[in-house]
């Protein structure tokens, strides 16, 4: 038996091993994790520009459960021959769960290679270095979108920032019901904000607007929107405007193949898709993985019902704000709920070294974190 394969060590490839491997308990099932990296990251954390605390080594997650972890780039999927390819080896499997996460999606503009991200811990590194003893700095923040308000109100603590967003509104994309709290935050902490434009050219001295305006910054960073990663292209399968693969409701692609995380079109209700975010990917993870296992060792499979949809979006020293619903309707905002966004930032770190614990946890499809 070729057992389950996992491309991706991220929130959903790491607790689809874990739930597998839970479903597992004694039977003989092999399952390898395969993904180039040694440790989740924690993207939530990324914004905060302390790069190791947002590293989890994997090691101390799969070898405590009996998970075999593969460091290498996944090439190819064959899906008719059951087989995946990496830089070095080749594996057959009898279920594939694929959970290889998103990309940033980066723009195609002269001085694209002098952008600043926090997508990744090598690219939140990378900013962290360049700031390093700069007070007073100038920044220019490119998206009003989640990780463009937690980056922009971060960085607004120890220097001057511009905001840019292509709408004619602030995070259009989180709706009316935070938008007064977000406004308010920005004004206090001084971010300058420029609505209906976007990014043209970066030099070494700043960025240019689509209107001529060149701003002079230290640093440009990009938070222009995600990609699901470019193996969903070499599944057999409907995909959506992201690159997301579609799923059923109990995140199966087609035959032996499953998806969770940020690849995966899931339905979170009768009347919303699943966002990128940690908040689907844990539970994603872990329906897929427990799913994959499942149909290999004749064991009931599992619907994916994750919690109800919640947001809480850090705001720096202005607080954050805690939303419910998909109106996202205000519940809490400034010190109260960034003590909130704390507990948060804590609660998705994953358990080590106790595969009790890891297993127990696995078993669980909720976060811990609801209205």
């Amino acid at each position: 038996m070729s057992g389950i394969v996992i491309i991706g060590g991220g929130f959903a490839g790491a607790w689809s091993a874990a739930a597998a491997a839970r479903v597992r308990g004694g039977a003989d099932l092999n399952i390898t994790l395969v993904a180039p990296n040694e440790d989740i990251v924690l993207r939530p954390r990324l914004h905060r520009l302390l790069p190791d605390w947002s590293r989890v080594p994997l090691k101390r997650f799969l070898e405590p459960i009996g998970v075999s972890h593969l460091r290498a780039a996944v090439t190819e999927i064959d899906t008719d021959a059951h087989r995946v390819v990496t830089d070095g080896r080749e594996l057959g499997y009898d279920r594939l769960v694929m959970a290889a996460g998103s990309r940033l999606n980066r723009p195609a503009i002269p001085g694209s290679e002098l952008l600043f991200d926090i997508d990744t811990v090598e690219g939140a590194a990378r900013l962290s270095g360049r700031l390093d003893g700069m007070e007073g700095f100038r920044a220019v923040v490119v998206g009003s979108g989640f990780t463009g308000l937690e980056i922009a109100t971060e960085l607004a603590e120890r220097g001057t920032v511009v905001l840019i967003e292509r709408a004619d509104v602030v995070g259009p994309d989180l709706g009316p019901g935070p938008r007064s709290v977000i406004e308010a935050a920005l004004t206090a902490l001084g971010v300058e904000v420029r609505l209906g434009t976007t990014l043209t050219e970066v030099d070494e001295k700043g960025a240019r607007l689509v209107d001529g305006t060149h701003l002079m910054a230290d640093v440009v960073v990009w938070t222009g929107g995600m990609r699901a990663s470019l193996l969903t292209a070499q599944i057999p399968a409907e995909r959506d405007h992201l690159g997301r693969l579609r799923v059923d409701g109990r995140l199966r692609v087609q035959g032996d193949v499953f998806a969770a995380g940020d690849v995966a079109a899931a339905h979170a209700d009768p009347w919303h898709q699943v966002v990128q975010s940690c908040q689907f990917a844990t539970p994603m993870g872990k329906a897929a993985g427990h799913n994959a296992a499942a149909d290999l060792l004749g064991v009931p499979l599992v619907d994916f019902t994750p919690d109800p949809y919640v947001t809480c979006l850090d705001l720096g020293s202005a607080g954050a704000v805690f939303t419910t619903g998909w109106d996202r309707q205000v519940q809490l905002d400034g010190v109260e709920a960034k003590k909130l966004k704390d507990t948060i930032l804590d609660v998705i770190h994953p358990p080590l070294d106790d595969a009790e614990e890891i297993l127990r946890q696995a078993g669980q499809q909720s976060n811990g974190v609801s209205g």
